[in-house]
């Protein structure tokens, strides 16, 4: 079978032992370090990949895409939403009403932002439906003063379906006994779970309910709108407010989320700037590695120079030794950080349990997300055989300036 003589004598080159074990320690050493940084930058990218992915699916699926509030009490909210769903970037629009207060049970109080809504509605504008861990949405009616509340809150105060919690409004009213805050008591029959921080500071009630309780009733404050776009919101905004000829004003998920998002992009692109030091720091190895093979073989590159080779040739030979200790580190790397990427969430979960360790509450997840993408991988790869086969360039210039009288002088 034909071989090149370049390939085939770099092949010879990369299998044979050569007397200086050094060498092949240093070899070794660059094939592991390559090996290290494709496998860490691989597993690093899926998890922020997995960040961000949660930050859209979960965060962003629960806070509003843009919010269009009145200047005044809205009194025909359905008349809004059709004259905002005209846009063509907005898929569906829902009432709301927000309060802030404190939720009290059994001794225990935790601070709280409750939203009124419309059921149905709000099922086409939020993911909280998709997320129910007890009891439905669809329980919320008007008059009945039920509130569903997040996972973490209902923990907090001990509380799950079927059980009362006293809603402690900031409002401060006249009585005969002095100034006391309003409070009314609530029917908790559902409580949804959508394993982000939103557990612990978001609580539903009919929008109705939320109105009565600010005493502007068959009011809300606006509509809630979903885009098919989120990362259109501010354009949408400023259109919609332009549209409604400033009775209205519109806010987006930029201006209260915008900053996180921004944050783990931000993390992302320095994470892997800095893990591609450990890709470099192996390039370096294979240029020492390669020195030393050209230094030690310097007798038969005279022989071949003698016998006719090329000095195209002769770096050809030490391109391809080089090229294939790039070629074996990439390809161990990739297997590992695909490996790593995977079960990276489960390994999270079983160091948390292992240890009693809560690692990821600092976060807006409480695991430890992961997303595989293969073009992050291809490009990895790519990039770690574009230094591989750049950190052969050298040595094989080297030896392809090899003067063959002067190497054999003391042969």
């Amino acid at each position: 079978m034909f071989k090149p003589l370049s390939l085939y004598i770099g092949l010879r080159y990369t299998g044979a032992r050569t007397s200086n074990s050094l060498i092949s320690v240093i070899a070794l050493i660059s094939t592991l370090g390559l090996m290290l940084g494709v496998a860490v930058l691989i597993t690093v990218l899926s998890v922020m990949n997995g960040f961000e992915r949660e930050l859209q699916t979960r965060i962003l699926g629960m806070v509003t895409h843009v919010s269009v509030h009145g200047t005044e009490p809205v009194q025909d909210w359905r008349s809004l939403a059709d004259t905002v769903s005209q846009h063509p970037n907005v898929v569906a629009a829902s009432p709301f009403v927000e309060l802030q207060g404190m939720l009290a049970h059994g001794g225990h109080v935790t601070g709280v932002m409750v939203n009124g809504i419309s059921p149905p509605e709000e099922k086409a504008v939020s993911i909280v439906g998709e997320h129910m861990w007890r009891g439905e949405l669809e329980s919320l009616e008007s008059g009945a003063f039920n509130i569903v509340l997040g996972y973490a809150i209902a923990r907090e105060l001990g509380v799950g379906v079927g059980d009362q919690v006293v809603l402690v409004l900031p409002e401060a009213s006249l009585s005969p006994a002095g100034v006391t805050p309003r409070f009314k008591r609530f029917n908790v029959t559902g409580i949804f779970r959508v394993k982000a921080e939103v557990d612990g500071l978001f609580a539903y009630m009919h929008v109705d309910d939320a109105a009565r309780l600010l005493r502007q009733p068959n009011t809300v404050e606006g509509v809630r709108v979903r885009l098919d776009d989120l990362f259109k919101a501010p354009q949408v905004g400023w259109e919609l407010s332009q549209d409604l000829d400033g009775l209205y004003w519109a806010s987006d998920w930029t201006r209260t989320h915008g900053n996180l998002f921004q944050a783990v992009q931000m993390e992302k692109t320095m994470m892997t700037l800095l893990l591609s030091f450990i890709v470099a720091v192996a390039a370096f190895n294979i240029v020492s590695s390669q020195v030393m093979l050209v230094t030690e073989k310097r007798g038969n590159i005279a022989v071949l120079r003698t016998l006719g080779a090329t000095p195209a040739s002769i770096m050809r030979i030490f391109i391809v030794q080089g090229t294939l200790i790039g070629f074996a580190g990439t390809a161990l790397g990739v297997g590992l950080g695909v490996l790593l990427a995977l079960n990276i969430s489960d390994i999270g979960a079983w160091v948390e349990q292992t240890f009693n360790a809560n690692m990821f509450n600092a976060y807006f997840v409480n695991y430890l997300p992961s997303e595989l993408r293969i073009s992050d991988v291809l490009t990895i790869a790519t990039i770690a055989m574009t230094i591989s086969f750049s950190a052969t360039l050298y040595p094989s210039w080297r030896a392809s300036k090899v003067a063959p009288a002067e190497a054999l002088r003391y042969e």
